[in-house]
This record gives structure tokens, C-alpha cells and sequence, in this order.
């Protein structure tokens, strides 16, 4: 079961590889102003916060987390295909807008599916999860210097195959539910009333608004400062290679440090990368250790956000769980972000975009600090 388990994860994030580091060069390659890119990414994000609650309900009613997985990554493959029909804004946002729907609503249904696999070694998700982010670096590394040669021109057909593997891959996972009962659980609106829950939630929009800077115009960013296709595409690799030393680790330093430990040193080191981006993008040395710092704004925070959610939201909460931790970080948070970014680029300039996207972070810690002192670990 790991390696089916993995193989989605691995195909997943390959995907995500592609889109996120080369989809505003491709757009720009057509011609798209800064706004319309940050437009159209936000689009991504945005229907993260509709998508993801829409099927968690249904997979939580049903307990059928895998049926979800399976139609949507196939119905997101189908979708995508109409960017070969049509080149303009207002097409390519209806692409994007149907294919996000489906896309976004795979992901945490499958998390969900994992997690109920592992039953009572949940601190083995880190390991399976590593996968998603070696697929990641795959991508994104390999395109890099295929790009270098070819120009993006060739990603809309990298795409579309990566998506129909996400849905081969699907058909391979069975359904697994965490056989307790749709009876006799908490109504969901009290889980969202406690403190904690509240205090997360907002830490995970905060945390991935401030990354929304970063999914949307770092590559834009670099190219501007001289960097070539391959060194981008190395850099964002090596991001996710530290990703995978902390996944590596996290089931060692959960249990030592705690939860509320770890949160707090993400944000702090989420606000320090951004800082740093912001000041230093010409030096290479210095991009190089920003990257590194990759491992705490994704990869410790990443992974301390499911294991609380998992705890916070159990029986057949857990879908709905998910989809919200999806639907009001990645979903919300990025979608603001990534709106905002693309205002402010043309607005203030960059610089100041990802300053903005540092006191984010610290507010994100503020938050957690004060909100999530008592939380169990």
C-alpha cells in the first residue's frame, strides 16, 4: 500500500511542479500583463475555497473518499484540455476556473484516504508524503533545462499527460474509511467554534498568503534579475529537497518538541525567507540559502497543519477537515496572495511585495503564539 499510496503523491506534485514555477512564464510568453498573471493563478487558489468543502461534504456523507479522488482527478484532466482550443484571457480563465474546481478537490480527500490507512502510525504521513515532493523536484528541475532549450510553449501538453496520471494513479489506491460510525460525532459548526480550531485555520490563510508572492511571480522575479530557465527550476528544486529532509524527520520531532514549538519556528523562518528574498535576489549564494529555508515555510509548517487537523477533526469530520485546512490556506490565503501580488508588482514593485509577505508570516506567528499555547501535541 505505500507505493500506491506514494505514486498518487508522486504524480500529484510532478503536476504541481509544472503549473506553479512555469505557468506565469508561459503566460507572459503569450503576452499576459502582471495582472492578469496573478489573475489567472488566483483563480487556482480561489476555487480551493468552494471545491474542497463541496466534495469533503459529499465524501464524508458517502465514505467514499476514493470514488472522489478518481472522478475529480479525471474530470480536472478533460477540463485542462481546453487550453488547446483557445489562447485569450477570458477562455483561459474558464479553463482554469473548471479544471481548478476538480483539480483542488482531489487532494485532501486523498489525505484523508492516507491518513485512515495508516490508522495509528499517522506519524508515518511524512514518509509517503515525501514522494509528492520528490515527483515535485522531478518536474521542476527536468523542465528547467528542457525550457532552457525550448521556451514553455510545450507545457499545456506536459500537463495534460501529468494530469492523466494523477488518474491512473488513483484507480490504483482502494477506499479505506476510519470505520467509525456517521453517528454520534460533534456537529461540525462546534469543532469550528473552539478556540484552536479558529486560531489554525487562520495561522494556515496567513501563512499561505504570504507564500503567494512566491507561487506566482518568484520565477517572473528571478527571470528579471538574470536568472535563466534552469537555474530557476534548480532553485525551486532545492526547495523541496529540503522539503524532504524535514519529512524525513518530522515523525522524530513531533513527539520531542510539540506542535506549538514547531508552528512557531516555521513562521519565523517563513518571515525570514521572504525578508531575505526581498533584499538580496542578487545574489545567488543567498537564493541558494533562502531555498533552503523551503524546509520550515512548507515542509515543517505543512505537516504540523495535518497532524493538527487530523486531531482536531476526527470520525467523519475528517474530510470536511481537509478540505477546510485546503479550501482557507491554500484556497483562500493563496488566492489573496496571489491577487495582491500581482497588484503590488506593478503597484510598489517588487521588493515590497515580499516584504509585505514577511510581516504576513510574522502575523501568522502572533497568531499561533497567542492561539495555540494549549493545544495538545
Amino acid at each position: 500500500m505505500y507505493w500506491r499510496l506514494s505514486g498518487f503523491y508522486f504524480f500529484y506534485f510532478a503536476s504541481l511542479g509544472a503549473l506553479i514555477p512555469y505557468w506565469g512564464l508561459y503566460l507572459k510568453s503569450r503576452g499576459f500583463s502582471a495582472v492578469e498573471i496573478g489573475e489567472l493563478v488566483a483563480i487556482i487558489m480561489a476555487t480551493k475555497i468552494v471545491a474542497p468543502n463541496i466534495w469533503g461534504w459529499i465524501a464524508d456523507h458517502t465514505g467514499r473518499h476514493m470514488r472522489i479522488v478518481r472522478l475529480a482527478s479525471l474530470l480536472a484532466a478533460l477540463a485542462f484540455a481546453g487550453v488547446f482550443f483557445a489562447q485569450g484571457y477570458w477562455w483561459l480563465a474558464l479553463v482554469m476556473t473548471l479544471f481548478s474546481f476538480f483539480w483542488n478537490a482531489a487532494l485532501p480527500q486523498f489525505e484523508a484516504t492516507t491518513l485512515n490507512h495508516l490508522g495509528e502510525e499517522t506519524h508515518r504521513y511524512s514518509s509517503i508524503r515525501l514522494w509528492g515532493s520528490i515527483g515535485f523536484i522531478v518536474a521542476v528541475a527536468g523542465l528547467g533545462v528542457l525550457f532552457d532549450f525550448t521556451g514553455t510553449g510545450r507545457l499545456p501538453v506536459i500537463l495534460t499527460v501529468l494530469f492523466a496520471a494523477i488518474w491512473f494513479a488513483s484507480l490504483a489506491v482502494p477506499e479505506r474509511n476510519d470505520g467509525q460510525p456517521a453517528s454520534g460525532h460533534e456537529p461540525i459548526l462546534n469543532v469550528l467554534r473552539r478556540p484552536a480550531v479558529v486560531s489554525l485555520l487562520l495561522v494556515c490563510f496567513l501563512i499561505q498568503a504570504s507564500h503567494g508572492p512566491y507561487y506566482t511571480f518568484y520565477s517572473l522575479y528571478l527571470a528579471d534579475h538574470g536568472y535563466g530557465e534552469s537555474a530557476i527550476g534548480q532553485l525551486w528544486a532545492l526547495g523541496v529537497l529540503a522539503e524532504i529532509g524535514v519529512f524525513l524527520r518530522m515523525h522524530h520531532w513531533l513527539p520531542r518538541f510539540g506542535a506549538h514549538r514547531l508552528l512557531l519556528a516555521a513562521t519565523a523562518l517563513t518571515a525570514l525567507r521572504w525578508l531575505l528574498l526581498a533584499l538580496f535576489v542578487d545574489r545567488p549564494v543567498m537564493m541558494i540559502f533562502v531555498q533552503t529555508l523551503h524546509a520550515a515555510s512548507f515542509g515543517v509548517y505543512h505537516a504540523v497543519a495535518i497532524y493538527l487537523v487530523h486531531r482536531l477533526f476526527v470520525g467523519r469530520h475528517q474530510g470536511r477537515g481537509q478540505a477546510l485546512y485546503s479550501s482557507l490556506s491554500f484556497g483562500a490565503g493563496g488566492a489573496a496572495g496571489s491577487l495582491l501580488a500581482g497588484y503590488l508588482w506593478e503597484g510598489v514593485g517588487a521588493q515590497w511585495m515580499y516584504t509585505g509577505a514577511a510581516l504576513t508570516a510574522l502575523l501568522a506567528g502572533l497568531v499561533a503564539w497567542r492561539g495555540l499555547r494549549d493545544v495538545e501535541t
